[in-house]
């Protein structure tokens, strides 16, 4: 099963929160919003297969990664409250759509259900550049990926993923490779829809949903509703936490968000 972290305790009015990272992600990078919400229900920030601390897997598709979430849910007790983000987001959806009794309310940071033209693959091959024989620090991490051409706040969030005593990377760098078509995919085979609520929350200065991608979100999930963070990109929730966090709140403690 998936590692994970925990915060707050369970309650018996509101349901548990689970929140899935994004690629190059583990759970640890969504400490403290997980923190914060946990003033008033139970959050659970896994790794994903192929992060953190997380069980390798020969695969990284998103119907598997759906299924590592519904075993995750089952052993804690559903449904939750889920939110995905990019990567985590997709894994989401992919779950509301086959499993949609595990999920009361769904969040989907800035990601569509479509498959993007762009690739993941530059940021592999420059962490596969790191010395790492010769690491005692994550700044030496960081100097060799900006060597390597990764921006600043990039090099940063990667190196989160460095087990800086062990010499090793916590990504399955080969996989993640390997699957680099599905993770920026999109199960075209998956039908059905999800009827509960869900938010799509985007970053106002980000690509990734665009107004020609909601015909097809409001195919799978016509109760969708859509937000933006002013000023923020892809990843949302780094930029604008605090942002972030209270469109999460407003969403999860509405009247109408609580109704099942």
């Amino acid at each position: 099963m998936l590692n994970y972290l925990e915060y707050g305790t369970a309650s018996g009015n509101r349901p548990s929160l689970i929140i899935a990272h994004g690629l190059f992600g583990s759970g640890r990078n969504w400490g403290v919003i997980a923190k914060r919400l946990a003033d008033s229900r139970y959050v659970i920030t896994p790794d994903m297969r192929n992060h953190g601390t997380s069980p390798r897997a020969s695969t990284q598709s998103y119907r598997d990664m759906a299924g590592d979430l519904a075993e995750l849910i089952e052993a804690v007790g559903g449904p939750v409250d889920l939110c995905g983000h990019s990567m985590g987001g997709k894994t989401a959806m992919t779950l509301a759509l086959l499993r949609p009794e595990l999920i009361r309310r769904l969040i989907v940071a800035d990601i569509a259900p479509v498959a993007y033209s762009h690739t993941q693959s530059m940021f592999i091959d420059a962490m596969r550049q790191v010395d790492l024989a010769t690491l005692t620090r994550r700044s030496e991490a960081e100097a060799q990926l900006a060597a390597a051409g990764v921006e600043p706040a990039l090099q940063s969030f990667f190196t989160q993923s460095l087990d800086v005593p062990n010499k090793a990377w916590r990504l399955n760098l080969d996989v993640l490779a390997a699957e680099m078509p599905k993770i920026v995919g999109w199960p075209e085979d998956l039908g059905g829809s999800f009827g509960g609520r869900c938010l799509f929350l985007s970053g106002g200065a980000s690509d990734y949903v665009q107004a020609g991608h909601r015909d097809r979100i409001k195919s799978y999930f016509p109760a969708a509703r859509f937000a933006k963070l002013p000023g923020a990109g892809h990843w949302l929730h780094a930029e604008k936490p605090r942002e972030f966090e209270a469109a999460l709140r407003a969403f999860l403690d509405s009247e109408s968000a609580l109704t099942t």
